[in-house]
């Protein structure tokens, strides 16, 4: 069974490639027309969550924009950032920021 995580909780979703195909063009569907009672907006972000797992094209538009998000959070709120996982493996800030620390401090990596 396949699973989307959103912070601290997990959600299934069906095995089948084919019903989470259907279920996130529904959803994508519903949140075009969230003007209208019962349906909303949010429906569109889920559904191309939901998409993601399965196509590539929109996989890798959602993993480009989460590496943008955990960069942005670095910069802004750090706290926020390290709760929500965006942190390098050795559990340091931006790589980016480490490697010109090592070239000022005259370091060779």
């Amino acid at each position: 069974m396949t699973t989307i995580r959103f912070g601290d909780k997990t959600y299934n979703l069906p095995g089948s490639r084919v019903a989470r195909i259907a279920i996130g063009c529904s959803l994508i569907v519903g949140g075009i027309l969230g003007f209208l009672p019962i349906l909303g907006f949010w429906m569109i972000p889920l559904g191309l969550l939901i998409l993601s797992i399965d196509l590539p094209a929109v996989r890798r538009r959602r993993r480009k924009w989460v590496v943008e998000l955990g960069a942005w959070l670095k910069r802004k709120n750090p706290n926020l950032a390290e709760r929500m996982g965006f942190t390098n493996s050795n559990g340091v800030g931006p790589v980016r920021n480490r490697r010109r620390q090592d070239a000022a401090q005259g370091k060779d990596n």
